[in-house]
């Protein structure tokens, strides 16, 4: 079962990654969790991405290795853009994150490793006080991503754009 987080949760463990031990890693967490439940995309995806898939000035990011090694674009947010933007900055401000093309880079400048990112969550989850709603649904980073699709759904029913959403929301988010 899919925990689907609520906008305060999602705003906890952002809240949360602000108590990591340095700032490259408060900005990194901070920044791929906001991107995670902004775009939906997998936790793999995102950090897979290189600095030159983010073209700032279109407003996408370029999944080059998506699942069956598909390649898609995936349009953001201003506001995701602007935190990209910011979170460059902050490693552009850190000699070691800059020697490697990762976008979302470790303290020891390298690429995210899956299992850490998994680790870090999992920790980041327990700080904000998200709590197991079932022995089998508990708080995972790619629910992230079930999160978003719900609450495009939901805010396309709303809007009375059910049937558009639910032919463009499969392949926006990766799928065959």
């Amino acid at each position: 079962p899919s925990y689907v987080y609520s906008e305060e949760e999602i705003a906890a463990l952002l809240e949360a990654a602000g108590g990591l031990r340095t700032t490259l890693r408060q900005a990194t967490y901070r920044t791929l969790i906001g991107l995670l439940a902004t775009t939906g995309m997998r936790v793999g995806e995102a950090i897979g991405l290189d600095r030159r898939d983010f073209d700032a000035a279109a407003g996408v990011v370029l999944i080059q290795h998506a699942k069956f090694d598909k390649t898609r674009e995936v349009a953001l947010h201003p506001t995701a853009v602007a935190a990209l933007q910011r979170y460059l900055a902050c490693v552009d401000g850190n000699c070691a994150a800059r020697s490697t093309p990762a976008l979302f880079v470790s303290t020891a400048g390298t690429r995210l490793l899956y299992c850490d990112v998994h680790w870090t969550f999992k920790r980041l989850a327990r700080q904000a006080g998200l709590e197991p709603r079932t022995p089998r649904c508990r708080p995972r980073i790619h629910d992230l991503r079930h999160a978003f699709a719900v609450n495009a759904i939901l805010e396309a029913c709303r809007n009375g754009d059910e049937d558009q959403c639910l032919t463009l929301l499969p392949t926006y988010l990766g799928h065959v």
